[in-house]
């Protein structure tokens, strides 16, 4: 468990299901509230009814994509940190990643990353 100050409500978006229980159980152990959405569109929904603190989103998603989800959420809620991932080819998401931080991601993944690396950077961030 980590200290209290550091507990936060995180939004995870992303439309593959392992990815988003995995990531709810990681951040789960360590003392985050965590809610989940299945695609863009659905987390910035969540987003307009609840508070967070952080959003976890993957940038290729069904529906509405992480970089309109990072623009929406910076717009509506400038305090927001984000965390943009994705796992498409290296290429693609490389460029996808460059686009999300110049969109206001704070932090960029490629997948697979390291659970600690992830976990690190949510404690960083929401410690801030």
């Amino acid at each position: 468990m980590v200290d209290s100050d550091f507990m936060a409500r995180i939004l995870i978006a992303d439309d593959d299901s392992e990815i988003r229980i995995t990531l709810q159980k990681l951040l789960q152990m360590v003392g985050h509230e965590v809610e989940l959405a299945k695609d863009g569109l659905e987390a910035v929904r969540i987003l307009d009814s609840e508070t967070f603190d952080l959003m976890v989103t993957d940038i290729v998603m069904p529906n509405q994509e992480g970089l309109e989800s990072i623009m929406q959420a910076r717009q509506k809620h400038p305090d927001l940190h984000l965390i943009a991932m994705s796992g498409g080819g290296k290429d693609r998401t490389e460029n996808y990643l460059r686009m999300a931080k110049s969109f206001g991601a704070e932090a960029i993944f490629m997948k697979p990353f390291s659970p600690r690396e992830m976990l690190d950077k949510v404690n960083e961030l929401v410690a801030s």
